[in-house]
């Protein structure tokens, strides 16, 4: 391709030589007339000059002798006459007028030929021209169609990105929260423990209550466990979101940059002020990328956000469900453990009432118990008087004479009759020893009944110091992250 305001030097523009005269050397006029144009910024090329029309002949100077081109005869005759013979002829002067008007004819037409070419040039190069910056001006307005698809799809994934990672952080605190709320019934199911250590006797038992306990810690402990490495994974995907989200960023800021350079050059015109040379930049390559590479770049981008939101996502909805089965879990385990409180102190408070009941009983008994010992004591001391007198006759008996001595009725009377107020008296006093070791025993009872009473209530006490602990409980809302 040429550039328009230069020729190169055709060959049909150097220098003819005539078949009358000979070639001339040009004088300094030539050079002083014409001087070569070059365009600014391109290079130098052969400017065009002009052929033998334009060459200012020089005549080499002759003697006095020789022929004068003037055509003037010399003023004063040559003395041989026969110089006048060795003059053009006439012939010879009409050759040379046909021949200067025939060479002259055809460099009229040559130079018509050249400057119908050379518009027809100047078209065709204009034409070319125009034609070239019609498509780079189309292929810019393509690549800022492109640079605006792109834009778009970046804006929509950026926008979208932003939206889950802020939704992945309100869960991350969500949990956090949840693992937080979490805190103070673990703490009461503890203390709940550690205060039923304190138990007395035999109420020191391995219950359900105690068990629900046990396990309600380690359902609170794992729940607490699990809502902890949730959140832990959600930092670590924020992480990567925040990756994503910097790429996306970079990546349409770089676009945004593009798409201004693009839409200036876009813009640009043969009349802009800002147009100038920058000589080489032809030949300078600094591309990096090339259309597929480009375009694979922003997608890859777009992808690895999209990947990104898939896992936040899944996160989310592990969290959800994970806040979700952990708050039911809980809350079952927390009313599971309360109904066996309230069991437990049901039966505690039952059992304290039928030992109440039973002490009152043995109170009773007891009452009835002395007061069978002091009539027994009565009774004995009251047949130490008839044993006395049975005595008192038999002994006075024996103090009868000889013959009189007789083993008659009476004799054997007051023999049974003692015999019979010993064996009565050994009987009461064996039933005494009896009713002595039955108030002991019902002493005893009683004393245990008291200490079984306090224990009860001791159990008692505990278990309802430990549901007036268990009253405040979180709410669903705030197990599953909001407060």
């Amino acid at each position: 391709m040429e550039f328009l305001g230069t020729t190169q030097l055709a060959s049909y523009c150097g220098t003819r030589k005539s078949c009358l005269f000979p070639d001339l050397a040009p004088t300094s006029t030539t050079k002083d007339t014409y001087q070569s144009y070059y365009l600014p910024g391109y290079r130098y090329l052969s400017s065009w000059r002009p052929s033998l029309l334009h060459k200012v002949v020089s005549v080499p100077p002759r003697s006095d002798k020789q022929f004068n081109p003037t055509g003037r005869p010399p003023t004063i005759l040559p003395a041989a006459r026969s110089t006048l013979h060795a003059r053009y002829s006439t012939r010879d002067w009409h050759h040379a007028n046909m021949v200067q008007l025939k060479g002259s004819e055809a460099s009229r037409y040559r130079a018509g030929s050249l400057n119908a070419d050379s518009v027809r040039l100047m078209q065709n190069k204009d034409q070319l021209t125009y034609q070239m910056q019609e498509d780079s001006r189309r292929n810019l307005g393509e690549r800022i169609s492109n640079i605006d698809f792109w834009r778009s799809e970046l804006i929509y994934e950026l926008e979208s990105l932003l939206k889950e990672t802020q939704a992945l952080e309100t869960a991350k605190k969500r949990l956090e929260c949840a693992a937080g709320e979490m805190e103070g019934p673990l703490k009461i199911a503890l203390e709940c423990l550690y205060h039923r250590e304190k138990r007395k006797g035999i109420d020191l038992v391995h219950d359900d209550v105690e068990k629900n306990l046990i396990k309600e810690v380690d359902v609170f402990k794992d729940c607490q466990e699990i809502l902890t490495k949730l959140a832990h994974k959600i930092s670590q995907q924020l992480g990567i979101n925040r990756d994503a989200q910097h790429a996306l960023e970079q990546d349409l800021s770089d676009k945004n940059s593009a798409h201004f350079i693009d839409e200036k050059c876009f813009n640009l015109r043969n009349t802009s002020d800002s147009i100038c040379f920058y000589h080489g930049v032809e030949k300078a390559d600094g591309t990096v990328s090339v259309p597929s590479t480009w375009a694979k770049f922003s997608e890859d981008n777009i992808r690895c956000s999209q990947h990104a939101r898939a896992n936040s996502v899944k996160l989310r909805e592990d969290a959800e469900v994970g806040l979700e089965s952990t708050s039911e879990e809980m809350w079952n385990h927390f009313i599971s453990t309360n109904l066996a409180f309230n069991n437990r102190i049901a039966e505690v408070a039952d059992a304290k009432n039928k030992l109440q009941a039973q002490l009152a009983k043995i109170l009773q008994e007891i009452f009835q118990t002395e007061d069978t010992i002091m009539l027994l004591e009565r009774s004995i001391k009251a047949k130490e008087y008839p044993l006395k007198v049975a005595h008192t006759r038999l002994e006075g008996r024996t103090k009868r004479p000889n013959i009189e001595l007789c083993r008659d009725a009476p004799q054997f009377q007051l023999v049974t009759e003692i015999y019979t107020i010993d064996d009565t008296l050994q009987t009461l006093k064996r039933r005494l020893q009896e009713a002595r070791d039955t108030l002991q025993m019902l002493i005893l009872n009683k004393s245990k009944l008291e200490h079984e009473i306090s224990v009860k209530a001791n159990s008692f006490f505990i278990d309802k110091k430990c549901m007036d602990m268990r009253k405040v409980f979180p709410s669903t809302p705030r197990l599953i992250g909001y407060t």
